[in-house]
């Protein structure tokens, strides 16, 4: 099964965690032994080979860098324009990637189209560039409104206008605040160059005024359901209807603490919860209810951004075990248009309908 996945922190890992990710993933856990510097050490579950392993041939891969105000207790950079630097560093990263025939960017419908049909006809003995279309978590590397055109013609196709915290465009997770003059100024921006909306990471007040404002494209790349897991980082019900509403697909995420309820961040582990892959179509089949069909949810898995195995569902080793959730889909009942849907076609038909 070909698999899209719509949320990858790739240059994240590769500039903020030193990992290569042309590396297997064993042989950045063996590197990693010993490190506690970081959550996930030495427990990492993406590389280029586990994706191809996995068939996992066109991702959404991420910028991001938080810009922190001196009241801000969370970890960032001091100025904007440190973080739009780190930004670029991480696009630098990309562009290398492909240099060497590890990725590929994909910026419009032929170049989406191309890419399909290469993937599809090539022999698995060939080293395939995996395809990714460039997205921004959390606007506050746009130093100002002129910044997203710049970033527009670096190939920059989706943006969250937050993160965590209260951020420059919008409050994110573990806040509470609206969007304001200079959210106002984003979203108008992000809808004339055709952009699209990302509202993971919205809080609440920021995400309802943002609906109320934005006439554009908008997604949900990864994000739960609250349903399922009552906490505020994952979406409710009437938030869901919302997106459906707009013709958005959502990808579920494997970030454990967002599938199981009551997960105690550093005491509670996939063992201790169960968590594990059966959350997952627990949420693909909420969001398919609510929905009344399968066309508005897919997978956005964030595997290694930010953890590892120590917090992603228990029966999943690499990124490869993506592959899993297929079968499970069909056990559920599902028809093979569906999960085809689910795996990949979703979000191909959504971002195919922005670019036309």
């Amino acid at each position: 099964m070909f698999i899209l996945d719509a949320h990858l922190d790739l240059s994240m890992n590769a500039m903020d965690w030193n990992r290569d990710l042309t590396w297997s993933v064993e042989e950045i856990r063996n590197y990693e032994k010993g490190m506690t510097d970081l959550p996930g050490r030495g427990m990492n579950t993406v590389s280029f080979d586990a994706m191809r392993k996995g068939n996992i041939g066109l991702c959404v891969a991420t910028q991001i860098a938080r810009y922190v105000k001196k009241e801000n207790p969370l970890p960032g950079w001091n100025s904007p324009r440190q973080a739009w630097a780190h930004t670029q560093g991480q696009l630098a990263w990309y562009k290398a990637m492909e240099e060497i025939g590890e990725l590929v960017q994909i910026t419009n419908v032929e170049e989406l189209e191309n890419h399909l049909k290469m993937w599809y006809n090539t022999s698995n003995d060939r080293k395939k560039p995996i395809g990714y279309i460039l997205s921004l978590e959390g606007a506050d590397s746009i130093v100002d409104i002129d910044y997203l055109e710049r970033s527009y013609k670096q190939g920059l196709r989706a943006i969250g206008p937050a993160h965590y915290g209260p951020g420059t465009y919008a409050f994110g997770t573990d806040s509470i605040g609206g969007i304001g003059e200079n959210g106002r100024a984003l979203l108008k921006e992000i809808e004339r160059l055709n952009m699209i909306l990302d509202a993971t990471h919205l809080c609440d007040q920021s995400f309802w005024e943002a609906m109320d404002v934005y006439n554009g494209h908008v997604w949900a790349s990864h994000n739960n359901c609250r349903e399922l897991s009552p906490d505020h980082r994952q979406f409710s019900d009437e938030q869901i209807k919302e997106l459906i509403s707009r013709n958005a697909v959502i990808g579920v995420v494997l970030d454990a603490w967002m599938m199981v309820p009551n997960w105690v961040k550093g005491e509670s582990t996939p063992e201790s919860t169960g968590a594990s892959l059966k959350h997952i179509i627990d949420n693909i089949d909420h969001i398919c209810q609510l929905a009344g069909n399968a066309n508005h949810v897919g997978i956005g898995s964030d595997l290694d951004g930010g953890f590892g195995k120590e917090q992603s569902p228990l029966d999943l080793d690499t990124i490869a075990d993506l592959q899993k959730i297929p079968d499970m889909l069909r056990d559920r009942g599902y028809s093979k248009k569906d999960i085809d849907g689910i795996m990949h076609g979703n979000f191909i038909r959504f971002i195919k309908n922005v670019w036309s």
